[in-house]
């Protein structure tokens, strides 16, 4: 740990030597990866269906994916423990690619979302007074800390698409992704959101029961804020004859691309006529009360709802197992409520708050890894 944290603390050093870089760059960027790189190999990083688990860490983080049938599997997810080296913090991120290079846009979004918040955040911090977080009201504190993120997040995406677009190892022209993302930082979670992937919260009520909180807005395009926006840059929102109720952005004088979302990195063939980047982002205050939160692609709410997610996820003795049972209840849902449809990609990660495993689950989590 010792290496890790001082690569930590020299982030923000680097600052001062590396101000504006290439491409306008984060100055600390080489450092975040090299960060990124050193998670992946010590089991901190998870990039593909399985469990993130570190002693001592109240988080537990189940995840799976799993491929429609429309070709290749288009959604990815990533699990970040002690992200930033920060011991009470966690990055989770699910991505949802579309078009014919929608899954190689997808993956290097997830490669560099984590490294270049993680760089915003820290240049954010260096350039702050952090005083101002120091012997003032709880709540104010809080808000400080948001604002940070908050900062943090949109900076990173607007860097994302740009940069997205100057790399041309990936057409991305008719292609692009989703992109939905929290962090958790202690006891407060910021949560970003750019599409229509969608974060639903386990809260127990008075009753004992529990309630779902849903966290995200679903950014389709018949939004009266998406549409409004789309349509004065001169975008057309409207369903195809035989996709009744499902709302597609159009070209002005093209029937392409035809895209399901108001918000994407990517899809530049549409980005001056209403699509945009950026990302929603809010915050909760994690109390006793709640318990964890769904991270999903519109693969699983198209088909089920957050009630149902939420008691699916509760009911699923094994934590480990409780983002692959989510999914599989979407696939058979999909093929009841959906005759003759091709089943969409399927992905979720459950973050649980107040990680108890068993004896028996821990030994699970061991063999896993």
């Amino acid at each position: 740990m010792g290496h890790f944290s001082s690569m930590f603390n020299g982030l923000a050093r680097s600052f001062s030597m590396k101000k504006g870089g290439k491409n306008g760059k984060c100055g600390g960027r080489e450092t975040a990866d090299a960060m990124a790189k050193e998670a992946k190999k010590n089991d901190m990083m998870l990039c593909s269906s399985g469990i993130v688990h570190v002693d001592g860490s109240n988080n537990f983080a189940s995840v799976f994916s799993k491929r429609g049938q429309k070709g290749v599997n288009q959604d990815c997810c990533i699990v970040w423990e002690e992200f930033g080296c920060q011991e009470d913090m966690i990055f989770c991120g699910i991505f949802d690619g579309h078009g014919p290079w929608g899954h190689f846009v997808a993956k290097r979004v997830r490669e560099s979302m984590p490294p270049s918040l993680l760089c915003n955040w820290q240049e954010t911090l260096a350039q702050t007074s952090i005083d101002q977080a120091i012997d003032v009201e709880e709540e104010k504190s809080k808000q400080y800390r948001f604002n940070i993120w908050k900062h943090s997040y949109l900076k990173t995406c607007a860097a994302i698409d740009q940069e997205l677009e100057q790399y041309r190892k990936i057409d991305s022209f008719y292609s692009g992704t989703t992109a939905l993302s929290i962090v958790r930082q202690g006891e407060l979670i910021v949560i970003a959101n750019v599409g229509d992937s969608r974060a639903v919260l386990a809260t127990t009520s008075d009753d004992g029961s529990l309630v779902p909180v849903q966290l995200t807005i679903d950014f389709k395009p018949n939004l009266p804020q998406e549409a409004e926006r789309i349509i004065q840059c001169q975008g057309r929102v409207f369903c195809l004859e035989d996709e009744p109720g499902v709302h597609r952005v159009w070209l002005p004088d093209e029937e392409s691309p035809g895209l399901a979302m108001s918000r994407a990195f990517g899809d530049y063939c549409i980005k001056g006529h209403g699509l945009i980047s950026v990302p929603e982002v809010t915050h909760r205050n994690i109390s006793s009360r709640d318990q964890f939160v769904v991270l999903a692609t519109d693969g699983v709410w198209d088909v089920i709802s957050n009630k149902e997610a939420v008691d699916i996820v509760s009911s699923t003795a094994d934590k480990a197992k409780a983002a692959k049972r989510l999914v599989e209840c979407a696939v058979h849902a999909w093929k009841r409520k959906r005759q003759g449809i091709a089943v969409d990609d399927i992905s979720a990660i459950c973050l649980f708050f107040h990680s108890s495993l068993s004896t028996e689950q821990v030994s699970q989590v061991a063999t896993l890894k």
